[in-house]
């Protein structure tokens, strides 16, 4: 059975980095395109970034662009999430996700998504 694990969460002051880390088991890891959701108590999940399967694209939310990189080693089934200059607002818990085989378009939609891990907190301190 398929299985996302994420970690790499943790406290940070505001300004700092994280790299969370999500590790995939159970399918070929290449045919999948990846994502990260983010979601805070009381607020639907958000997308945050997501990486083609074809590792020829990239995403990002408009929150987090220019601060958050997504990248992916098909050879370690894992896909990154390098979080710079973080603030208070980046609070969260953080969740990968994997959609269908070879799936076409940009998903960004929590819909796109049928397989998620556990999540992993992000708080950001000020």
């Amino acid at each position: 059975q398929a299985r996302l694990v994420e970690s790499g969460g943790g406290l940070v002051q505001a300004g700092g980095s994280l790299r969370l880390t999500c590790v995939d088991s159970g399918r070929t890891f290449s045919q999948h395109t990846m994502g990260w959701f983010r979601q805070t108590p009381g607020k639907e999940r958000e997308f945050v970034a997501h990486i083609h399967w074809t590792g020829d694209s990239t995403l990002y939310a408009d929150p987090v662009k220019g601060r958050i990189a997504i990248s992916r080693d098909n050879d370690k089934n894992a896909v990154y999430l390098q979080m710079s200059s973080l603030r208070p607002e980046d609070t969260a818990v953080y969740y990968c996700a994997a959609t269908n085989p070879v799936a076409r378009g940009s998903p960004s939609r929590r819909d796109d998504y049928p397989d998620w891990g556990q999540g992993t907190q992000v708080t950001v301190t000020s």
